[in-house]
């Protein structure tokens, strides 16, 4: 979808949100659903206001290109004057919106869901998981983002064969869309006795998060199976039927949560995991349709498609994407992230700019 028909969309949901919160039937009818309204609204408020302020200043534009051609010099030269400071504040404005689009229709999505998953590499593979997730971990920490580990699978050395994250903070989406992929580590393992470099590899997915008005998920559309919680052994292995596993009838999708003692918090878990996966289903299946239009390749979120190498011996990252090579890798896995976010982003805002015209 353009940019153009992407704000058109939004800036119509927009203004129906605002009809729907003066509606005075809703107003004094369903709370819950006038709170889901308002809640919709105000992460709208910021991109739709900005551009019903750009369409008004264009049909100011217009008014005043009239003006030019007055046969008053004084009105000729104010209206030159007012138009040159509009455009100027338009152009501005779009530069904004451009920024504010990068990642699409779920740009502005404040709450997502990562997935990570060790590859190929055994034991290794899943101890880079781990240190992915640390990673990022120290990165949403010095954003301001609140974490929280929605289910894991330990691996006998403490790694993770797969970690699911609920990552919720302004800009999350945004900016930690462009980290699905293959990841791919060259260092020496722990395991590694006689000092030789090895290859392995995790994968990452980052999906946003939607609101429960849009995914209609009625409890006659899954199968709840009830289990007990595994682990590495011990005393990490519930001897209750506290964990949940979901299967979705139409989309076959298969979700599970152990982490919590607790069978509620599991089953409202698994139940935001599935409709994020439910709702990432509907939106490849957009962008499929779309695919005659020009897509971004780091916005395309193929996981199998190989997008980062984290070279320990040489201190190395390489971002295969944008060619982009940073020799400063024990920062970034510390969490210090945001120069490769920065310029990920940048790459796609100039290909925004590329694509659109004021």
């Amino acid at each position: 979808m353009k940019i153009r028909e992407q704000l058109d969309q939004t800036l119509a949901r927009f203004n129906e949100l605002e009809a729907m919160m003066s509606d005075p039937e809703i107003l004094t009818g369903n709370s819950s659903k006038m709170a889901q309204i308002m809640k919709e609204h105000g992460s709208l408020l910021k991109v739709g206001t900005k551009y019903r302020n750009y369409k008004n200043m264009g049909e100011e534009l217009k008014e005043l290109a009239s003006m030019l051609g007055s046969s008053d010099p004084d009105e000729v030269a104010m209206a030159q004057e007012e138009s040159n400071r509009l455009r100027a504040e338009r152009e501005a404005i779009w530069t904004e919106l451009l920024d504010m689009s990068i990642g699409g229709e779920d740009a502005l999505r404040s709450q997502c869901v990562l997935e990570i998953r060790a590859g190929t590499g055994g034991e290794e593979a899943s101890l880079f998981a781990r240190d992915l997730y640390t990673m990022y971990k120290h990165h949403a920490d010095q954003k301001g983002w609140k974490v929280e580990i929605l289910d894991s699978s330990v691996s006998e050395r403490g790694g993770f064969k797969e970690i699911i994250l609920g990552i919720e903070g302004e800009g999350s989406f945004r900016e930690l869309q462009f980290e699905s992929g293959g990841h791919r580590v060259q260092r020496v393992p722990e395991t590694e006795a006689q000092g030789r470099i090895h290859t392995s590899a995790a994968t990452v997915a980052v999906m946003a998060e939607p609101e429960d008005i849009e995914v209609d998920l009625k409890p006659e559309d899954y199968r709840i199976d009830k289990f007990c919680a595994s682990g590495p052994g011990g005393q990490h292995v519930n001897k209750t039927e506290s964990a949940i596993r979901l299967t979705h009838f139409e989309t076959n999708i298969v979700v599970q949560c152990q982490d919590e003692k607790s069978q509620h918090k599991n089953l409202a878990r698994a139940l935001r995991v599935l409709k994020t996966r439910i709702y990432e289903v509907k939106r490849e299946a957009q962008l499929k349709q779309q695919s005659n239009e020009r897509m971004s390749l780091i916005g395309s979120g193929d996981r199998s498609e190989r997008i980062r190498t984290y070279n320990y011996p040489q201190n190395r990252l390489t971002d295969h994407r944008i060619n982009l090579t940073l020799y400063k890798l024990d920062q970034i896995v510390a969490g210090n992230l945001q120069p490769v976010s920065d310029a990920l982003i940048e790459y796609e805002r100039s290909t925004l700019r590329d694509d659109t015209a004021v």
